[in-house]
């Protein structure tokens, strides 16, 4: 890696030959096999656009021209181009660097991007920026790998088009979705139209048509209507011309000659350009080409001191969420699965390929899964739509106008409730709970363990009276699952008491009830012996067991792996404090704070935030042990929420 070793900024490429840069690519991706299956990360995604990346920090002057990647997992090679190669090491570990552009990393991160299809909305305001202050930067949004099948890609594709400023964007497309391969009349147009001496002629016969009067607009729509004829025939972006764009492609992605050529030609054209970039994920490893989904995020290898025997034999709740809803389609012939571009992230492999009739991948359109998942459900079919919690967060109003307020039986099965770990604050599923708590009519549970999971999808799939919210984490079910057991119907709004004490009260929501259980045998040691519930549905609330249990308990405890504002505890303590308990009781809540959260491995961001058993127990021996050193100058009840701070 004798030419990598060299680069240090942007500024160092510049320096380079071209034979040198090609050798840089080569370099780039040795580092990047060598680097990210050892530690995890976006895979696929960066071998696929390193020439790209390569191409662009060469032929632009960044961090003056501004770079805004979509989805912000390509940006790897750009992170190791520009000063964060020793860096990557750690990337989306604790402390380390995230796995996405983030403004406060780097000067050369124009635009956080952590969900898809943003770019060119961001870059048509960063654009409009530039122009207001009378700037002369250039803005260059690079989307892919699946953005453009996003709503939102396209209200920036229009509004960008027609307003005619200076903006280049560049398409990777990696899996031939718009396009055929590469095809020499295309490249051969191309070259004419990219053609300094093309453009001088055009303008000028363009000159020439407006110095005729009489005939001035009809000799305008026939130059227009032949040079869109004639692209209409030969080329695949059409769509782009007519949304405003001058569209240019497709060009070969990993012929960084090729690519250098075209953005040197295209960086200073006038007005919304399009160059469309044929790329391979995972380009260079072979078994990354061949199986592009399989590598387009990967875990750290297994360390060499583990053996399959000691790896945990429990599924995660993803794993168990695909198989069970594999069981209840072959019972009932109406149950469809709904998912938005994340098969195989949301565990529908199986079912996609039992019951290819009854999936569909709509894209990342997240807003268009909801309400088709509302439109099959009005046409009688039992619609399960999979969803990341922080991506449903784009179908808020979806799931307000289109499903709850026409009642509607659609199931929402919210993958990664909670913290996600490395992935970090733009896809921790923080919010879910508090904002559907707000919706009327929709059913919210979330399950303890996977064998509860199995059982609330059955409960959500045989029910019609409304919309049903199952949310899980981003975790392995602590239990080892039955799938072959009779499935159980759980009362809709009923709790589960799971150990009987005395004084203290623990109200724990889904992945805190293990949490909470583990805290068991150490508040023992302390003389300390909490009730502990299993709040499995947050709405509706078993209020019959709730107002039983405060009649009996002093102090309340509500955990969650939630944000504080709005979620579970907050509903609890409105409760408590509005009532006859507020005299007698003392409650507090245990979330996750008002801030956001940064990336690292789970375990250890549970631990920092004072979720974790020992946090929660010392948490517990503190908040009883605060109460009894202080019962003389103390009223019997407390203010809510005064120890979420971490610990």
């Amino acid at each position: 890696m004798n030419i990598l070793s060299k680069i240090q900024s942007p500024a160092d490429l510049k320096k380079l030959e071209r034979a040198d840069l090609q050798n840089l690519c080569t370099d780039i991706r040795k580092y990047l096999v060598e680097i990210i299956p050892s530690i995890g990360g976006h895979f696929a995604s960066s071998l696929g656009v390193v020439e790209l990346s390569v191409a662009l920090h060469f032929c632009f002057d960044t961090p003056k021209d501004l770079l805004i990647w979509d989805v912000g997992h390509q940006s790897y090679v750009h992170k190791i181009l520009t000063g964060r190669k020793e860096a990557l090491k750690k990337i989306r570990q604790f402390g380390g660097i995230s796995g996405f552009t983030k403004r406060s990393e780097s000067a050369y991160d124009a635009f956080g991007a952590g969900h898809a299809s943003t770019s060119i909305s961001a870059a048509l305001g960063l654009c409009t920026a530039r122009d207001l202050k009378a700037e002369t930067h250039r803005v260059v949004a690079i989307i892919g790998d699946g953005s453009l099948t996003g709503g939102l890609a396209y209200e920036g594709l229009n509004n960008a088009g027609q307003s005619g400023k200076n903006l280049l964007v560049i398409l990777n497309d990696n899996n031939m979705s718009i396009s055929p391969n590469v095809g020499a009349i295309a490249y051969y147009l191309n070259e004419i139209i990219t053609n300094p001496l093309y453009q001088r002629i055009k303008n000028e016969v363009w000159d020439l048509t407006g110095k005729i009067p009489p005939i001035t607009e009809k000799l305008r729509t026939i130059a227009r209507k032949t040079e869109s004829s004639l692209k209409a025939m030969i080329l695949p972006g059409m769509l782009f011309e007519d949304l405003g764009f001058r569209y240019f492609g497709p060009v070969n992605g990993h012929d960084l000659n090729e690519l250098i050529s075209y953005l040197n030609r295209l960086k200073d054209l006038p007005g919304p350009v399009l160059l469309h970039v044929l790329t391979k994920k995972g380009k260079g490893f072979s078994d990354a080409e061949k199986h592009p989904e399989k590598y387009h995020g990967i875990k750290p290898s297994t360390p060499p001191n583990v053996t399959a025997q000691e790896r945990p034999k429990q599924l995660s709740y993803t794993d168990i969420f695909g198989k069970v809803l594999v069981q209840l389609a072959e019972l009932d012939p109406k149950i469809c699965a709904i998912t938005a571009a994340m098969c195989d992230g949301t565990g529908l492999n199986d079912f996609k390929q039992r019951f290819p009739e009854r999936f569909f991948d709509v894209g990342i359109a997240e807003e268009h899964a909801v309400t088709y998942a509302a439109g099959l459900a009005a046409g009688g079919f039992r619609p399960v739509v999979s969803i990341y919690s922080t991506f449903l967060q784009r179908a808020f109003d979806q799931i307000i106008h289109d499903v709850a307020l026409q009642k509607l039986p659609v199931v929402l099965a919210i993958d990664r409730g909670g913290l996600v770990g490395e992935d970090g604050p733009t896809h921790h599923g923080s919010f879910d709970l508090s904002y559907l708590n707000l919706i009327p009519d929709l059913i919210i549970a979330s399950p303890k363990d996977g064998q509860e999971l199995r059982n609330l999808l059955y409960t959500a799939t045989r029910q019609n009276e409304s919309p049903f919210v199952i949310r899980y984490p981003r975790d392995l079910a602590p239990d080892e699952i039955n799938l072959n057991a009779d499935f159980q119907k759980i009362k809709i709004g009923s709790w589960d008491i799971l150990h009987s004490g005395e004084n203290i009260l623990l109200l724990a929501v889904g992945s805190m009830v293990q949490e909470c259980i583990k805290t068991l045998p150490l508040l023992k040691k302390h003389k300390i012996n909490p009730t502990l519930v299993n709040c499995r549905f947050i709405k509706p609330i078993d209020e019959t067991l709730l107002h039983d249990l405060l009649e009996k308990h002093r102090v309340v405890l509500t955990l969650e792996e939630n944000s504080l504002q709005g979620g579970f505890g907050q509903k609890i303590g409105n409760i408590v404090i509005s009532g006859e308990y507020a005299r007698k009781i003392s409650f507090q809540q245990k979330g996750l704070p008002d801030q956001f959260i940064t990336h690292g491995e789970r375990g250890i961001l549970l631990d920092r935030i004072g979720l974790s058993a020992g946090q929660i127990a010392k948490w517990i021996v503190l908040t009883v042990k605060g109460k009894k050193e202080n019962s003389k100058s103390l009223p019997e009840h407390s203010l809510i929420g005064s120890l979420i701070t971490s610990l």
